[in-house]
Order: C-alpha cells, then structure tokens, then sequence
C-alpha cells in the first residue's frame, strides 16, 4: 500500500525540506523503536563498524558500470551545493550506491530518505538524538558494538546502518514500504513522513532516468 497525499501537498512537503539547512543542531527525527534483531541484521551491521574505507562497488557488466558512472555524474551535479569537494560527494554516492543495493533498497528512495531526514548533512542531530545522514538512534549501536555512538557519524556506519535498519522494517512490514518507512520514523501508520520520502524519491528518480540507471 502507499498513500499519496494531493500533488499540492506532496510539493508542499518537499520544498520544506530544505529548510533543514539553516538548523545546523537539528534533523527530523528518526524515532526507532529497539526491538529484538534476526542474526543476519546483527551480523550486517557490525561488519560496518569495523569497515573505515568507502566500499568499492563490482559491476557484472561494462554497460552496469557505466550506468554506474552515469548515475554518479548526475548526482555529484545535484549535491554540489551541499557538498563542494568532488571527493566527499565521490565517496558518499558510492557509499549511498553500494549499501542501498546491498540491502536490495532502491537507491532512489535511500536518497529520498536522506533528504528528508537530514537534509545530506554527516553530522546532523535530531531532538531525540538521532544521528547522521540516516538518523540513526543511538542505542544501535549498544545492539551490535561497544555502545559508542559518535561511530554512527561514519559515513559507511551510518548509511550500513540506516539501510539494514529500513530493510529490516521492510521484512517485517513483509513488504509494505509505506508502514516500513513509518517504522523507521516512529510514525507507523500516519502519512506525513513516509509521503515526505515518497515526494524526495520522485525527485531523485527523475536524476535516475537522466542517468540512465
């Protein structure tokens, strides 16, 4: 199931994301709730704590590759603003790519996520205390690690993390990516964030097929 809200009100909620910007100590909040984890989601998530290095993607054909490479140029355009240096948008992108595909996660929505929940700012801190481009709750990493929460501020943590979180969501909403995504945000069953992301995706998808991916 996925409810829309009117074409007005998904603009509306798409241009207030921005906004986001100009509260460098704020995020929208992503308000997990911790539950018990299967061994394959605790499993993936704490290979991503000891991995330092953005992952490498592998690609079966040369024609995946370049839609690879296609797909990365138009991003980088699109996050030039918020990230200047060709090397930091460099390593996010592949990271956004390879952990979106890892968890069998349209990369689109993975970039529509991150808008909405952090406007792409590594460092972002919601009011519950939420954290990182995906807004992960702190006690994750209590569930998988030493209980060290400032590791979810690394890039390939925090983008493991939120991936395998909105997947795990996703499986257990047996498919169902509007109440999954109300899940990851502490919102189950109420239509404001998940339309939100929806919106942003839309956004996102349109660079998709400009790249060809």
């Amino acid at each position: 199931m996925t409810a829309r809200l009117p074409r007005r009100a998904c603009l509306a909620a798409l241009a207030s994301v921005p906004v986001a910007c100009l509260l460098p100590a704020a995020a929208h909040a992503g308000g997990q709730l911790e539950e018990p984890l299967i061994d394959s989601v605790r499993t993936a998530l704490s290979s991503a704590v000891a991995d330092l290095a953005p992952p490498e993607p592998l690609f079966a054909t040369t024609e995946a590759r370049l839609a690879y490479l296609r797909w990365l140029g138009a991003m980088s355009d699109r996050l030039r603003r918020s990230k200047p240096s060709w090397e930091v948008r460099r390593d996010f992108l592949q990271t956004v790519w390879y952990e979106s595909k890892r968890a069998g996660l349209d990369v689109s929505l993975v970039m529509g996520l991150i808008q909405v929940e952090s406007a792409f700012r590594k460092f972002a801190v919601s009011s519950v205390g939420a954290r990182g481009y995906m807004q992960v709750m702190p006690f994750w990493s209590r569930t998988i690690g030493d209980g060290d929460p400032g590791k979810l501020f690394h890039m390939q943590t925090n983008l493991r993390f939120g991936c395998v979180i909105l997947r795990h969501y996703l499986d257990r909403e047996r498919g169902d990516l509007y109440l999954a995504l109300g899940r990851y945000n502490g919102s189950r069953g109420k239509p404001a964030y998940p339309n939100a992301v929806f919106a942003a995706q839309r956004r996102w998808q349109l660079q998709d097929v400009a790249a060809g991916a």
